[in-house]
């Protein structure tokens, strides 16, 4: 199959087409990169001529609200607009465990994209995740200095090798719209995690945890991001992700 991956050049896009080629699939890699630019669509209809399906792992580097709306308004109208024109067969989204029930900023475009999709011809299929292992990284470097302050959080993260293999695994299946969710084995308190991370980086910072002020800081720490039914399981632990050197 030719397999468009829209991000494919993002931590987990390439992860997605290591996995399509490793499969036998012809991945078509968009991102301005490579001269398609989605915010504005510019060259989407050229890449995507016969294409078969499509994966969306596009992202944005934002925690506000109305950034993150236009974002994934504008980018996941272009494509579904352009996959209609090229008949594009099936369109898989990368979203997030508990994006309706954790009011973030940025959670306000992943909830949009799945509007979109929800009202498209384009057939489509919506994977939901829980946090990578790299994750705590990218948490950690939020607060730079000698504390660091990390959000109360109960999540149960997820090696992103094992999200791209889902998300082939879904893209060349027959579309099922929600599909269940994907989580790793076990759970983690994100506090646990940053100082696991920061003892194999031989680090002495100290990690100060903090609940998020109202209901969204309840939700957090709560287990609003932890899936509530059965799916998909990965096997990548935080501490063996870790103990590989990541």
């Amino acid at each position: 199959m030719r397999v468009a991956v829209a991000g494919g050049t993002g931590l987990t896009g390439r992860h997605v087409v290591d996995e399509l080629v490793a499969a036998g699939h012809e991945p078509v890699v968009l991102a301005r990169s490579r001269g398609v630019d989605l915010a504005t669509a510019t060259d989407l209809d050229g890449a995507l001529v016969s294409v078969d399906a499509l994966i969306d792992v596009t992202n944005v580097q934002t925690a506000r609200r109305k950034a993150s709306f236009r974002f994934f308004d504008a980018v996941g109208r272009h494509l579904l607009a352009a996959e209609e024109r090229a008949g594009v067969r099936h369109h898989v989204a990368l979203s997030i465990v508990g994006v309706d029930r954790v009011d973030l900023g940025y959670y306000e475009g992943k909830r949009r994209q799945e509007e979109l999709l929800a009202t498209s011809r384009v057939p489509w299929t919506v994977l939901r995740c829980t946090q990578f292992h790299e994750f705590a990284g990218q948490v950690l470097a939020l607060a730079p200095g000698p504390v660091a302050v990390v959000p109360r959080m109960l999540t149960r993260p997820v090696a992103v090798a094992e999200v791209a293999a889902e998300l082939v695994r879904l893209a060349v299946a027959p579309p099922q719209g929600m599909a269940p969710e994907l989580a790793g084995p076990r759970e983690e308190q994100m506090a646990d995690m940053a100082r696991q991370l920061l003892k194999a980086r031989g680090s002495r910072r100290l990690v100060l945890p903090l609940r998020m002020p109202g209901a969204t800081g309840r939700a957090m720490a709560g287990g609003g991001l932890l899936p509530t039914a059965d799916g998909p399981r990965g096997t990548t632990t935080f501490e063996g992700w870790l103990a590989a050197g990541r």
